[in-house]
């Protein structure tokens, strides 16, 4: 199966946070028009990942 084609970035869509990594608006992510399943911050689809256990 492919991957389906994804819209062009314009401003309003992203943003870069404090650690210099892009983030996805809630806009950008409704005009995709899929979750991604990556529990991004603005997901306006209601995903969440759950916690990871990480061994001591």
């Amino acid at each position: 199966m492919s991957k389906p084609k994804l819209p062009p970035l314009e401003p309003g869509d992203y943003y870069f946070n404090e650690q210099g990594l892009m983030v996805f608006t809630e806009k950008y992510q409704l005009k995709r028009g899929y979750c991604c399943k990556n529990g991004c911050k603005h997901c306006p689809y209601g995903f969440r990942k759950a916690p990871s256990s990480k061994p001591a």
